[in-house]
C-alpha cells in the first residue's frame, strides 16, 4: 500500500534517529514501519489514515483500551490537584501497594520503578544482597529486559537440532561485555533434569531462578504445573529465591496474576505493563524479610530512581487496579480472547493448517504445528514462516499484531466491540494469501 505520510515521516526520521525510531523494535523496515496518529478503544489509526484492529497493544499494557476514561481522569486529576514529581514521598504510594497486595498475596511488601527493565534489576540485585550469592538461573524465550546481564539469549533460530546438543548462547547485539554473562545459568523450559543439573554444579551460589511463568516472547509458552512446583521446591531446599517476572501476566491473566493460576507464590515478583493501562509504572515486591534487605545501612541494598513513584505513574496505577479489581474486566477479556481463538481455529481448521494455541485467553499465543510447545526449543519446530506470511497479510488488511509467533495476541476490555464475522473473514482472506504466496 503506497503511505506518502508515512515514507515522509520515515525519512525526515532518519535524520534525527538510528533506523529512524526511538526503539529499534519499531523499525519493521522501509515499507512496513507503522507512524500512528491516533488510539482509542482497542484500534489504532496510522497517519495515512488506515485503522487497524490492534492486538499488539504496545506489546501488552493496554489492558483496559487505549485513552480509558476512567484511568486518564485520574491522571489529570492528580497532575492538577497534586503535581507531577517533587522528589518525596504521598500517600498514593502506601494506597497502590495496599491495593496491589488485597490482588496479590505473594506481596508483602513493595518498591516501585519506571519500567520492567528497572523491575527487574531491583529484584535481582534484591535477591543478591539477600542471599549473598551471585548467580542467576534464566530460561530459554524468557525476556527479563534490556540491561546487559539479561541480554544474553539462546540462538534457537540458527540452531540446528540434528548436530547441536543446545543452542549456541548469544548477546542481543553489540556492546555487552561478554563478563555480563559471567554468573547467568540458562536452561531450557519444563527441564526438570537440566534445572537438576545446575544446582548440582553450582547451587551453591545462585541467588535466584527468574522466569516468565508463561513466556511473553516466546508465544505464551507456559511452565507446567509440576515444573512451577519443582522450581518451588529447589529453592526451598537450596536457599535461592524465585523470581517471577509478570511483567507481562501481572495484573492481564487474572488479578494475582500468573501466580494466582499457579498457587504457587514467589519470593520476588516483577510488575508493569498491564498495571498503569499504558502509563509506564513499574514495581517489584515480596516477602517482608527480603524486601527488608533495602537498606541505608552498610550491607544493605540500595534502590532508587528520580522518577518512581511519580503522581502520573501512581495515580494511573490506582485507577487501572481498581476497575481491575471491582469490575468484570477480566471476565469480559477472557471471552473476548476464547472467541477469537475459536473464529481463528475454525480459518485454520478450513485450511488443513494444523494448529495449537498457548497461553491464557488474554494473551495467547499460536503455533502452526500438531503439538503445543513445551519449551523455547519446541517453537523451532512450529511452522512459523507461514505464520509470519499470514500475520503481515491481517496488518495490510487492518488487524495489528507482531508478525513474529514469539510475540502473543493481547486482549483488552475494549474488544469487546470486535465485529468476530469481519475478524473470521479478514483471517480467512489472509490465509488463503499466505498459501498462495507459499506456493
Amino acid at each position: 500500500m503506497t503511505k506518502p505520510k508515512t515514507s515522509a515521516l520515515l525519512a525526515q526520521a532518519h535524520t534525527h534517529m538510528p533506523l529512524g525510531v526511538a526503539d529499534s523494535y519499531r523499525y519493521w523496515g522501509e515499507d512496513n514501519t507503522v507512524f500512528v496518529k491516533s488510539m482509542q478503544g482497542g484500534s489504532i489509526s496510522d497517519v495515512d489514515g488506515q485503522e487497524y484492529v490492534d492486538f499488539r497493544l504496545a506489546y501488552g499494557p493496554i489492558i483496559l483500551g487505549y485513552r480509558d476514561a476512567r484511568v486518564d481522569n485520574a491522571v489529570i486529576q492528580a497532575i492538577t490537584e497534586v503535581g507531577t514529581i517533587s522528589g518525596f514521598s504521598t500517600a498514593l504510594d502506601s494506597e497502590v501497594i495496599d491495593l496491589i497486595k488485597s490482588m496479590c498475596p505473594n506481596i508483602e511488601k513493595m518498591r516501585f520503578a519506571n519500567s520492567g527493565t528497572e523491575a527487574v534489576i531491583g529484584a535481582v540485585r534484591t535477591a543478591r544482597g539477600y542471599t549473598g550469592r551471585n548467580k542467576i538461573v534464566v530460561v530459554e524465550g524468557g525476556f527479563h529486559g534490556l540491561y546487559d546481564e539479561m541480554m544474553w539469549k539462546s540462538d534457537v533460530d540458527n540452531w540446528d537440532n540434528t548436530t547441536q546438543a543446545a543452542p549456541e548462547i548469544k548477546p542481543f547485539g553489540a556492546g555487552i561485555p561478554e563478563s555480563s554473562r559471567e554468573h547467568l545459568e540458562t536452561i531450557p523450559l519444563n527441564d526438570f533434569e537440566a534445572l537438576d543439573q545446575v544446582f548440582k554444579r553450582v547451587g551453591h551460589d545462585v541467588a535466584a531462578i527468574v522466569i516468565e511463568p508463561i513466556l511473553g516472547n516466546c508465544g505464551s509458552i507456559a511452565s507446567t504445573q509440576a515444573y512451577m512446583q519443582k522450581l518451588r521446591d529447589v529453592c526451598n531446599e537450596s536457599g535461592a529465591l524465585l523470581i517471577l517476572d509478570e511483567v507481562k501476566t501481572g495484573f492481564r491473566v487474572a488479578k494475582g496474576g500468573a501466580q494466582e493460576l499457579y498457587g504457587i507464590h514467589a519470593d520476588l515478583t516483577t510488575y508493569a505493563k498491564a498495571m498503569g493501562n499504558g502509563y509506564p509504572v513499574a514495581c517489584f515486591g515480596g516477602r517482608a524479610e527480603v524486601m527488608n534487605r533495602i537498606s541505608f545501612d552498610q550491607d544493605g541494598v540500595t534502590h532508587g530512581g528520580t522518577y518512581t513513584a511519580n503522581m502520573i505513574a501512581l495515580s494511573a496505577a490506582k485507577a487501572t487496579l481498581t476497575v481491575l479489581k471491582e469490575t468484570q474486566a477480566y471476565e469480559t477479556i477472557n471471552q473476548v480472547g476464547a472467541d477469537i481463538q475459536a473464529r481463528l481455529s475454525r480459518v485454520f481448521t478450513k485450511h488443513g493448517i494444523e494448529h495449537k494455541f498457548a497461553g491464557p485467553d488474554a494473551m495467547f499465543g499460536v503455533h502452526f504445528g500438531s503439538e503445543v510447545p513445551q519449551n523455547y526449543r519446541d517453537w523451532k519446530k512450529t511452522n512459523s514462516d507461514l505464520y509470519t506470511v499470514f500475520a503481515h497479510n491481517l496488518i495490510k488488511h487492518g488487524i495489528m499484531l507482531e508478525p513474529d509467533s514469539r510475540e502473543p495476541w493481547f486482549i483488552c476490555e475494549a474488544h469487546q466491540s470486535v465485529d468476530l464475522d469481519w475478524l473470521e473473514s479478514v483471517a480467512d482472506q489472509s490465509m488463503a494469501e499466505a498459501l498462495a504466496e507459499q506456493g
